[in-house]
């Protein structure tokens, strides 16, 4: 399942030292002392990947943008309901037996790649209809894979090469942005004074509010996103570049919710 970037399959292997058991995938020729001077002799903490690559799973689980991407059913309440079940797996991941969290990485990951600056992560979003019981699997031709890719940073030590992964587990680091959230209650706040205004000029509520009736304006749009974007904005999940001052130069959003995430960065990004 695990190759590193000449295609050679990694293997769990292990080291001992003072009295301590370390756990390690390496480079097949490594194992099997194949050393050529082409040969990437990777060595990769056990710990840190698996980590990195259950966290970045479960990222996914939780972003209806990249699954409504990667699954595009005919039945749209399916589909919801395919996106709900995702969520709630992603939710409810820490509560999962290993076993189970196991198996399911099993089943959606077909592979990963582990190239010169991130890991790839070839997952199969269809096969995870099955195991929520929520929607037929399709037809193999329209299986196709979808990559989730992580930064990482190779490291030569003496002849080999490790890897050096940071910010293993974005859940444990995730911050809601205070700024991101004061805006979006804010916009929340105009739009119900513009609804229960019975036909004040957008100017006379400006007024009220202390601000210009072209800020109300822009602030009263950013009430209409997407509710997943809106959840991913309070839980910390945005994308790394989104911050107050972008969201309100996007004031000028869509109001396809699809093309909401595409504007503002929540379709294929790991954050």
């Amino acid at each position: 399942m695990l190759f590193d970037r000449d295609g050679n399959r990694m293997t769990p292997t292990h080291a001992v030292k003072r009295d301590t058991r370390y756990h390690y995938y390496v480079s097949h020729p490594r194992i099997t002392k194949e050393r050529t001077k082409s040969s990437t002799r990777l060595r990769i903490p056990a710990a840190e990947i698996e980590q990195l690559v259950t966290s970045r799973v479960r990222q996914w689980l939780l972003d209806p943008g990249n699954l409504y991407q990667a699954t595009r059913l005919p039945d749209l309440a399916a589909q919801r309901r395919f996106v709900a079940g995702a969520a709630a797996i992603g939710k409810g991941w820490p509560e999962l037996p290993r076993a189970r969290q196991r198996a399911l990485l099993t089943r959606l990951i077909e592979r990963i790649d582990v190239a010169a600056d991130q890991i790839d992560i070839h997952v199969r979003p269809t096969r995870l209809g099955p195991l929520l019981d929520v929607v037929p699997l399709p037809s193999a031709t329209d299986d196709e894979p979808q990559i989730l890719s992580v930064p990482v940073r190779l490291r030569r030590a003496g002849r080999e090469i490790t890897m050096r992964i940071d910010g293993t587990d974005p859940f444990a680091t995730a911050k809601p942005d205070a700024r991101l959230i004061r805006l979006l209650i804010r916009a929340r706040r105009f739009n119900a004074a513009l609804v229960g205004s019975d036909g004040v000029p957008f100017a006379a509520l400006a007024r009220r509010e202390g601000v210009s009736p072209s800020y109300f304006t822009r602030l009263v749009r950013l009430s209409y996103l997407a509710p997943d974007i809106l959840q991913a904005i309070l839980d910390g999940r945005q994308p790394p570049d989104l911050s107050a001052d972008k969201l309100l130069a996007h004031s000028r959003l869509p109001l396809a919710w699809w093309d909401q995430r595409a504007v503002l960065g929540f379709i294929g990004t790991p954050s």
